[in-house]
C-alpha cells in the first residue's frame, strides 16, 4: 500500500480527524506526526491535504428534531435479572434484552424524534461525554425506509443531570453540522 492509500485507511480509523479534515481546521503536520504510517511527514502531510480536498465540507444542517424529557425510567436486563418486573405496556426501548422501562425509576429518558441520524447521534454521545455525562443506556433506531430522514433517539441519564442532558442534546440537534 502506498502512503497515500496507508494515509486515508488511517484517517478512516480516526473519526475526529476525518471530521477535523472536513471542516478545514487541521495542521496537516501535526497530524501526520499523529498517524501511525510509515513515510515521511511532508509525504503523509501531503496526502492528507490531497484527502481533504476530496471531501465534501461540512455546512450548517437545518434540522426537524423534539426532545423531549420523560421521567421515571429505568434500565432493566431482563434476560440477566429474574427478579426484574418490567411492564408489558410500559417499555420506552428494548434492545437483546435490557429494556428502558418507563414505568418507574429513577432516571430520565430524553426521547429525539425528527430528523436523527446516525452521525447526530454520535454527535449527541461525545457531547455528554464531553460534559462527563455517562449514560446508563442509550439507543437509535432509523425508520424502515431509506427515503425518510425520520430517526428516534433515546439517551438515559441519572435525574440530577437530565436537564443539562437536555440542553447538551437540544444544543446538539439545533447546531450539528453534518
Amino acid at each position: 500500500m502506498n502512503v497515500a492509500a496507508e494515509t486515508r485507511a488511517a484517517v478512516r480509523e480516526a473519526p475526529f480527524l476525518h471530521t477535523a479534515l472536513r471542516a478545514g481546521v487541521v495542521n496537516y503536520t501535526a497530524a501526520a506526526e499523529l498517524l501511525d504510517v510509515d513515510g515521511e511527514t511532508e509525504a503523509i502531510a501531503a496526502a492528507l491535504r490531497r484527502f481533504a480536498a476530496e471531501l465534501d465540507p461540512i455546512e450548517p444542517d437545518e434540522r426537524a428534531v423534539t426532545v423531549r424529557m420523560q421521567r421515571g425510567v429505568s434500565v432493566v436486563d431482563a434476560d440477566r435479572d429474574e427478579d426484574s418486573e418490567v411492564s408489558a405496556d410500559a417499555p420506552l426501548w428494548a434492545v437483546a434484552g435490557t429494556v428502558i422501562d418507563s414505568s418507574g425509576g429513577d432516571a430520565t429518558a430524553l426521547v429525539c424524534t425528527g430528523a436523527i441520524d446516525a452521525a447526530l447521534f454520535a454527535t449527541i454521545l461525545s457531547r455528554l461525554h464531553t460534559a462527563a455525562i455517562e449514560p446508563s443506556a442509550a439507543g437509535f433506531a432509523r425508520a424502515a425506509t431509506t427515503e425518510s430522514p425520520d430517526g428516534t433517539a433515546v439517551v438515559v441519564v441519572g435525574r440530577r443531570e437530565a436537564i443539562d442532558a437536555l440542553r447538551i442534546v437540544e444544543s446538539a440537534a439545533e447546531t450539528h453540522r453534518g
